[in-house]
């Protein structure tokens, strides 16, 4: 089981830009690797996906965040959310998830707050 930590939230104002990172303490390709991404969850809101990459080589963001966000990784121990364009509506706390044969791996989640 992977465990993750996010570092890189903070306060911006909307137009402005952030980059999350998500350490693994263990590999995050090889046998097992189902997907990896993040997710964001507003007040009062369900948890959403906002960039995602699957085994089938895929990378999937939602129409939200699609030419704002950008989703990438290091030696496969690091993932990157690089979000740029910021807007108000993207103030949430954003987890990073590692599915490895099949089950879910969550980090703590980190705050992003956009001013207008």
């Amino acid at each position: 089981q992977v465990q993750l930590v996010e570092s890189g939230g903070g306060q911006v104002q909307a137009g402005g830009a952030l980059r999350l990172s998500c350490a693994a303490s263990g590999r995050i390709f090889g046998f097992g690797f189902n997907a990896m991404g993040w997710y964001r969850q507003a007040p009062g809101k369900e948890r959403e996906l906002v960039a995602r990459f699957t085994s089938d080589g895929t990378t999937t963001y939602p129409d939200s965040v699609k030419g704002r966000f950008t989703l990438s990784w290091d030696n496969g121990k690091i993932l990157y959310l690089q979000m740029n364009s910021l807007k108000p509506e993207d103030t949430a706390v954003y987890y990073c998830c590692v599915r490895q044969y099949g089950s879910d791996n969550w980090g703590q989640g980190t705050q992003v707050t956009v001013s207008s």
